[in-house]
């Protein structure tokens, strides 16, 4: 598997800040090449917003045309320009000029894309037809590198599945499976919802 391209331009990174683009970007990760039409219809947008979204995200180089799919010279296919994957380092983007205020702007959307994606997890006024909504965390004693090595493993597995689902097949829906390995994070202060401590009787 070929490796992932290391991503250190700032204005890469405020790109991938922007919640549709992102958007757009896991939907070619599950779907393979999109059109304009395709990500209108998936994400519920007007097609030239969907069509300038897609500019904007191949002027950083994040995707490129496929002209070899396009049917005829004004049909515009796009595709990831990234097929392996990207990463980014923080810490060196902060110190590139433009490097802090681009991460802060990344760091504030991701966390609350991460909300809002718990907060749906945990959602009890969804339709019948929603599709699974599953939550599991584990406790595990590692090294960092056998944190590094699990992650990497789990990365692995799900491309496995990515590559064989990949496509628009209707009986399908775009899936978001999210994955995190961290040391065990401390206690939140106050603990929403939690039993207090009784006191022993006698």
């Amino acid at each position: 598997m070929a490796e992932p391209e290391h991503l250190s331009d700032p204005r890469v990174l405020r790109a991938l800040a922007h919640p549709v683009r992102g958007r757009i970007l896991d939907e070619i990760e599950a779907t393979g090449s999109v059109r304009a039409a395709d990500v209108a219809r998936e994400l519920g947008i007007p097609a030239n917003q969907a069509s300038f979204h897609l500019r904007q995200l191949a002027k950083y180089g994040l995707v490129e045309e496929a002209p070899e799919e396009a049917r005829d010279k004004r049909d515009r296919v796009w595709r990831s320009a990234l097929p392996s994957g990207y990463t980014v380092s923080l810490s060196q983007l902060e110190q590139a000029p433009g490097g802090r205020a681009a991460v802060e702007v990344f760091r504030q959307n991701k966390r609350a894309w991460g909300h809002h994606v718990i907060d749906r997890a945990f959602a009890t006024n969804l339709p019948k037809g929603s599709g699974l909504f599953s939550f599991a965390d584990h406790a595990l004693r590692l090294t960092d590198d056998e944190a590094k090595e699990l992650f990497r493993e789990v990365d692995e597995l799900v491309e496995g599945w990515a590559a064989r689902t990949r496509g628009r097949d209707p009986g399908r829906r775009t899936y978001l499976l999210l994955s995190l390995v961290q040391p065990y994070p401390d206690e939140p202060a106050e603990p929403t919802g939690a039993d207090e401590p009784t006191e022993p009787a006698g």
